[in-house]
């Protein structure tokens, strides 16, 4: 069989409990595999999902729907990029471990390497009036974008009224009651197990056809590569795995301080990566807090261009931290030449960001090949999943109220903390291109890039007529 056929090596059949000694799919095959869908991966999570199932499942057909979804459930309960990690969990499947590193390399570094060159633009342009206006034309784009995640996943996550009632509960402990985002969703997630225990018929996810469907894979299932768990691989990979994270945040530290930006951005960057659970919308409210009103390395408006940066670049939407990081240390660069600075926090920012969604896979992949059918972790995904719906909706009101006016005031009373805000800063034209964004979003169903590229244009006529 030539490498270049894409036809998976051997028989397919083994113990699914033993170590598979060779590739399942020439090594080379698979990587050009990878290489191809990391430059298909625009339009978010849901769009990167849709691309590999196509890819593995639909065209190559090396992977069964079924296992493909029990891959994808098991990523979406991770703190992380679930369509990152589920590279990873598909490239270990095929190829083991450097199957894994290869498939989540290449679905990051398109992305990194595109937004690295567009956050140095906004750096060295952005004052500059048609780049500002491409800018203020992209950011109420978002708005829409975001809008549509509410609904989108809405429509998939909230099957009962229990959950809807969890989903209003999440966006109003965020946006009204300011809970932290991580107890938000690490709550809903206990009370998923909770409910499922004593009253599983609320809330447990109901097993859908669809999951089963798909063409015949060319690998059978109990075929794909498999490790048996054991204490002893535990703990190295455990070793390895933190290691690899947490050297860079040590040399930083180190070498500029433990006060100075970078250590600042490894440490919160780190911290964030385990607390993304339900995507990059999900986690962005929490991190445009910080990075704006904690550590003040953005602007609200800069955080809605940098998520507009990401939607039009390959690759997980969290690749918007770099932005953030990018800029933040551009501005307080330290001993460091500013372009230096900015360059080095955004390689770092990236891989604290990402290097723990290796770590997940490789941990874990090997026991969640053992709970293909437990119903407990389907429990607490499906409620995760309804709280994810309440923060991504509040995620929207945040780009609302920083998008389509100019200014805003905290109201507080007891434990009530409420973003209002001031209607007479309402800025026209901006709401005149999210209205534009939503009718292409929503009417025509315009896709994420092409809606993105005609409010850039709108902003730039704007901005170019005193508009903006």
């Amino acid at each position: 069989m030539s490498e270049d056929d894409g036809t998976p090596a051997g028989p397919a059949g083994s113990s699914a409990a033993t170590t598979v000694p060779r590739d399942l799919v020439p090594f080379r095959t698979a990587a050009r595999a990878w290489f191809a869908i990391s430059l298909q991966t625009f339009g978010g999570p849901a769009g990167q999902i849709a691309v590999m199932q196509r890819t593995l499942v639909d065209d190559k057909r090396w992977i069964g729907q079924r296992r493909f979804m029990h891959a994808l459930n098991y990523c979406m309960l991770l703190p992380g990029p679930e369509a990152q990690q589920l590279a990873v969990y598909t490239g270990w499947l095929l190829n083991g471990k450097r199957g894994g590193l290869v498939a989540g390399t290449l679905f990051v570094l398109p992305g990194m390497l595109a937004l690295l060159v567009l956050s140095a633009v906004y750096v060295a342009f952005g004052d500059n009036i048609a780049v500002a206006g491409v800018f203020a034309g992209l950011a109420p784009a978002v708005l829409a974008i975001v809008v549509q995640a509410v609904l989108r996943v809405g429509g998939r996550a909230l099957t009962s009224p229990a959950l809807i009632v969890l989903a209003i509960a999440s966006f109003l402990a965020l946006a009204v009651f300011a809970v932290p985002f991580p107890f938000v969703v690490l709550g809903s997630g206990v009370l998923g197990w909770a409910v499922h225990r004593y009253a599983p018929g609320w809330i447990d996810a109901p097993v859908r056809r669809e999951q089963a469907d798909g063409p015949t894979p060319l690998i059978a299932d109990d075929a794909l590569h498999s490790e048996q768990p054991s204490a002893r691989r535990t703990v190295r990979v455990l070793a390895v795995g933190l290691l690899a994270w947490g050297a860079p945040v040590v040399a930083v530290a180190l070498l500029t301080g433990i006060g100075s930006v970078f250590t600042q951005q490894g440490l919160f960057f780190s911290g964030a990566a385990l607390v993304t659970f339900g995507g990059a919308y999900a986690v962005l409210a929490y991190v445009a807090q910080q990075a704006v009103q904690t550590y003040a390395w953005v602007t609200p408006g800069e955080m809605t261009k940098g998520l507009a940066l990401a939607e039009t670049t390959p690759g997980p939407l969290i690749m918007v931290v770099q932005f953030v990081a990018f800029l933040g240390a551009y501005r307080n660069p330290g001993d460091l030449d500013p372009w230096v600075a900015a360059v080095v926090a955004a390689l770092l920012t990236t891989w604290v960001t990402f290097v723990p969604s290796f770590l997940f896979i490789f941990l874990g992949a090997p026991y969640v090949e053992l709970l293909r059918h437990n119903r407990t972790l389907s429990a607490s995904l499906t409620a995760i999943t309804a709280a994810v719906v309440g923060v991504i909706a509040n995620l929207a009101l945040y780009f609302a109220t920083h998008t389509l006016f100019a200014a805003s005031s905290l109201w507080t009373a007891g434990p009530i903390r409420i973003n209002i805000p001031d209607v007479t800063t309402v800025q026209p034209a901006v709401v005149g291109i999210a209205a534009v964004a939503a009718l292409l979003v929503f009417v025509a169903r315009w896709s994420v890039l092409r809606t993105l590229g005609v409010c850039a244009a709108l902003g730039l006529v704007l901005a170019l007529a005193g508009l903006l």
